[in-house]
C-alpha cells in the first residue's frame, strides 16, 4: 500500500463500537498524524480503513481505569471531543502502543518528545505525597483500587490485587508519572506494611536486599493490604522548607529515596512528657518525645536524642507549619 512507507507500528487491538457499545478486533495502523484501523475479513485486512483516528490535538490516556474488567485499555480523545478505547492484549503491549501513540501526536515537538521519553523512566522526588493520604484514596469504595479473589497456584486469595494493577492505579490517580515512580511508591507502601505481599510470587521477591526490586509490576504478582504496626523504627529525616514537607529515610538502606514523609502545612507540634507514649504503640520507649498532627488528623511520634535536639527540630518545623 501507498501508506506503508510512513507505517510507525501496526497490529491488532480491541476497540469499543461508537453507537453500539460493543468491543471488536481490529487491524490498526499507527501513521505519523493518524491512526488507521481496518476490519479482517477471511483472515485478511480489507483494503479500505474502516475508520481513522486523526491525532493532531488528540489527547490520551494511559493506563485507563474507566471499564473495572478491562485493566489493558488506552483512550484517546481527539480535538473534537470523540473518545475511542483501545484494548491491548498485555500490559507491555498496552505501554508499547501508549508511547508510539503519544510519540506520533508530539512528532512536530521535538522537545517534547524527548521528555516523554525521559519521564518513561523518571523519578523525582515526591514532596507532596502522603503515604496514609495514597492508602485512603486506595480503600475508596468507587475510585479506590479493586480488590478481587485470586487464584495461583491452586491457592485461593481474597481482596486482593497485583502489583501491575496498583502501578496503574498510582498512575491513574496522579501519584506518579512514570512506571519506574510507581514502583518506588508502591515499595515505600510495602516497606511501612500499608501493603503486603501473598502467594508465592510475590512473597519471594521480598527475599532480595535491593528495597527496589521487592515490589513486583507484574499481573501474577498479589498483594493486600496490611495493617499498620505501630512500633519503633530508626529514620533519618530531612526538613524542606519549599514545600514545607517532613520525609523520613531508612538509613539501612544505600538509595536515597525517602520511605515516607508529609506535608506540614496546617500540622500542630508539640513535646510530650516522658510518659507520653501512645496507647498501643508497641516498645518501652521513653523521653525526649514531641508529636506532629498533620491537618488530615494523622499522629506521628518521633523520639530525638536528647531534650535539646528535641526543642531544635520543634524550633525548625513550628515556622513552617
Amino acid at each position: 500500500m501507498q501508506e506503508a512507507a510512513g507505517v510507525l507500528k501496526e497490529g491488532f487491538l480491541v476497540k469499543r463500537g461508537h453507537i453500539v457499545r460493543n468491543w471488536k478486533v481490529r487491524w490498526f495502523v499507527l501513521l505519523q498524524d493518524k491512526l488507521l484501523y481496518y476490519k479482517i475479513e477471511g483472515g485478511k485486512k480489507e483494503p479500505s480503513p474502516k475508520g481513522r483516528i486523526l491525532l493532531d490535538g488528540c489527547t490520551i490516556t494511559c493506563p485507563c481505569l474507566e471499564y473495572e474488567n478491562r485493566p489493558l485499555l488506552i483512550k484517546l480523545k481527539t480535538k473534537t471531543n470523540t473518545d475511542y478505547f483501545l484494548e491491548c492484549c498485555s500490559r507491555e503491549e498496552r505501554d508499547s502502543w501508549a508511547l508510539d501513540i503519544t510519540g506520533a501526536i508530539h512528532a512536530g515537538h521535538p522537545v517534547q518528545v524527548q521528555e516523554l521519553h525521559r519521564m518513561k523512566n523518571s523519578f523525582k522526588l515526591l514532596e507532596n505525597i502522603s503515604l496514609h493520604h495514597i492508602v485512603e484514596r486506595m480503600c475508596d469504595s468507587s475510585t479506590g483500587i479493586k480488590r478481587t479473589r485470586n487464584l495461583e497456584q491452586g491457592s485461593r486469595y481474597k481482596e486482593t490485587f497485583t502489583g501491575s494493577a496498583l502501578v496503574d492505579w498510582l498512575i491513574s490517580n496522579s501519584f506518579a508519572v512514570s512506571r519506574f515512580e510507581a514502583v518506588t511508591l508502591a515499595s515505600m507502601l510495602m516497606e511501612e506494611n500499608f501493603i503486603k505481599p501473598v502467594g508465592a510470587r510475590s512473597t519471594e521477591a521480598t527475599r532480595y536486599s535491593d528495597l527496589s526490586e521487592q515490589f513486583l509490576d507484574d499481573s501474577t504478582a498479589l498483594y493486600m493490604f496490611g495493617h499498620k504496626r505501630k512500633n519503633w523504627k530508626v529514620r533519618r529525616f530531612v526538613l524542606r522548607a519549599d514545600p514545607a514537607f517532613l520525609h523520613y529515610y531508612d538509613p539501612t538502606k544505600e538509595e536515597n529515596r525517602p520511605v515516607g514523609g508529609f506535608s506540614l502545612r496546617g500540622c500542630l507540634v508539640s513535646a510530650l512528657e516522658d510518659n507520653g507514649v501512645p496507647a498501643g504503640v508497641k516498645g518501652n520507649v521513653q523521653g525526649n518525645l514531641f508529636k506532629i498532627i498533620t491537618k488530615n488528623d494523622i499522629h506521628y511520634y518521633i523520639q530525638a536524642s536528647s531534650k535539646a535536639e528535641r526543642a531544635q527540630w520543634i524550633e525548625a518545623i513550628k515556622p513552617l507549619t
